[in-house]
């Protein structure tokens, strides 16, 4: 009886659990889900974090990180005020204002040192972005 026993058991090893095909279906269908969710279509970005520090009268800074997936000769830029995927000649030659960073009634100006850009609103308030 014990061997009778042995071999039932090792049979029972090597089948797949009978559950229904509605069950598998669910359980593809929801890992497909999960790694679909994780990754962002070509040419587009998400913020991940943002942060603002308005400690300073009369001033506010605010600080943002943004996850890009880029299309070959793209990089991680700003397009009316929002993370986007930018032509990379831009970055390399600091042209900020190519990539059109400000808001569509604001005037864009280089910084001096080109380390950066300002949006001029048409009441004269003022943005400053810095690239780190």
């Amino acid at each position: 009886m014990a061997s009778s026993l042995r071999f039932r058991n090792r049979k029972d090893a090597s089948t797949w659990p009978r559950m229904s095909s509605t069950f598998w279906a669910i359980v593809l269908l929801s890992s497909l889900l999960i790694i679909y969710c994780g990754q962002l279509a070509a040419g587009t970005c998400e913020i991940v974090t943002l942060d603002r520090d308005s400690s300073q009268p009369r001033r506010t800074i605010a600080r943002q990180t943004a996850r890009c997936a880029c299309k070959r000769g793209q990089i991680a830029g700003t397009t009316r005020a929002r993370p986007a995927c930018v032509d990379a000649r831009i970055v390399r030659t600091k042209q900020w204002c190519d990539m059109m960073p400000c808001l569509e009634d604001e005037g864009c100006d280089l910084l001096v040192n080109r380390s950066g850009w300002t949006c001029t609103q048409p009441g004269g308030r003022v943005k400053t972005t810095t690239v780190s």
